[in-house]
């Protein structure tokens, strides 16, 4: 393995949290969440020779994660399959209730359109305004506009 290649996996085991989030958050299913994974991994090495350091590598991960999940979300349509039995066990159910409340958000979180999901996903990364605008290529003072109306729609499916 030469210097670049350790360089990598050093920066994607430092980033590995974030990404999974990203990942949760645009798949359902286990295996698509995978999938999606190995995918932005994939696309990060590809276009990491082209990384000059004009920008922190969490903002041009971001980026190239949110366009490959977005991106990837929109070129194929997973077949849904439809069960003609109950399985005979019952899914386990989480029984921690930070886990339930974290899992309602997910559902929630869900709900929003792509442009909505990348933003607020930033967002619980505690990225500051100019942070996203960056990653995300709107202004500043449209984030905050942005992020407001997401909150209260959030605020909203959670009452519901």
């Amino acid at each position: 393995m030469n210097a670049v290649e350790k360089e990598f996996l050093v920066i994607i085991a430092q980033y590995n949290a974030m990404l999974h989030k990203i990942v949760r958050l645009y798949r359902e299913s286990a295996e698509d969440r995978e999938d999606l994974f190995q995918e932005i991994v994939f696309q990060l090495w590809k276009s990491y020779p082209d990384f000059k350091g004009n920008s922190e590598i969490s903002t041009w991960m971001y980026r190239v994660a949110l366009n490959t999940a977005i991106a990837s979300f929109r070129k194929k349509t997973t077949p849904i399959n439809y069960l003609t039995q109950l399985p005979d066990f019952a899914e386990e159910q989480p029984n921690d209730e930070v886990e339930l409340r974290q899992e309602r958000l997910f559902a929630v979180l869900k709900v929003l359109n792509d442009s909505e999901k990348a933003l607020i996903a930033l967002y619980f990364e505690e990225l500051s305004y100019q942070q996203i605008a960056e990653i995300t290529g709107i202004s500043e003072n449209y984030v905050g506009v942005k992020l407001n109306r997401i909150k209260t729609k959030i605020k909203t499916l959670l009452n519901q």
